[in-house]
């Protein structure tokens, strides 16, 4: 549905049925200065997409009818989970933002001896939140219709474990191993460091948990550079990007 404005909504009723717009939605419909009459595809993150009409439009509540439902999906056909250091503001916002881009199917935030962003539970708890808002918000703009998982923020070894059934890779400048080098897999698991990058001890770490050291390149890239250079370079060779 090109040029339709997308909007997740977690509880969508079955063609036919009306709802009012949750207040993220609504703000984006307002912003779009959209008018009775228009046309909108609305998601809930599990699978396809429904076609919608905007009926009313108001301050405080936009009312929507559902007309049918479109199994339409966008996901790539290659699982990608990204273990991602925890960053600061922006440029965490950026790398989950672009990974959901690119086609992550899973994404877990990693707590790692660099990393500048200290979070005690509560913290942890809503940045998650945030962050699979912004997942969300990537969908609504890249077109697809399911939300990756954000997972609540992790140790180092716990997030480890996410890799166990995949091909584990650990990006390490000091590696003399590039993508072309890697084995065709259905799944990869891509461990990514914060500012400042990983610590000696857990590129070991990791190693040790059958994670591939992988070289980009001879440049050294931002963390949030990094995240998308490797997941747009997999889909390319292993997915469906190009």
């Amino acid at each position: 549905m090109p040029n339709v404005t997308r909007l997740h909504v977690e509880d969508i009723p079955a063609p036919g049925g009306e709802l009012a717009l949750p207040a993220a939605a609504l703000a984006h419909v307002q912003a779009r200065r959209l008018k009775p009459g228009a046309e909108l595809a609305l998601f809930d993150g599990r699978g396809g997409e429904y076609r919608a009409v905007l009926l009313a439009l108001g301050r405080r509540e936009a009312q929507v009818r559902v007309e049918a439902h479109d199994p339409r999906e966008a996901e790539s056909p290659l699982q990608l989970t990204l273990l991602q250091g925890v960053s600061k503001g922006e440029r965490m916002d950026f790398a989950v933002q672009k990974a959901v881009e690119l086609g992550v199917s899973r994404i877990v935030p990693v707590l790692t001896a660099r990393s500048v962003v200290r979070l005690d539970d509560r913290r942890a708890g809503r940045r998650q939140r945030h962050w699979q808002a912004v997942a969300a918000s990537a969908c609504e703009q890249c077109g697809r219709n399911r939300v990756p998982a954000i997972a609540t923020p992790a140790p180092l070894a716990a997030a480890l474990a996410e890799g166990a059934g995949a091909c584990g890779l650990v990006l390490d400048p000091g590696s003399e191993t590039g993508v072309a080098a890697l084995p065709a897999r259905p799944a990869y698991t891509l461990l990514v460091g914060p500012e400042g990058g990983l610590a000696p001890e857990e590129i070991a770490e990791a190693a040790r948990a059958g994670f591939t050291r992988l070289r980009l390149g001879p440049r050294v890239l931002r963390t949030e550079t990094a995240a998308v250079a490797a997941l747009a370079t997999l889909q390319l060779r292993f997915g469906d990007l190009g």
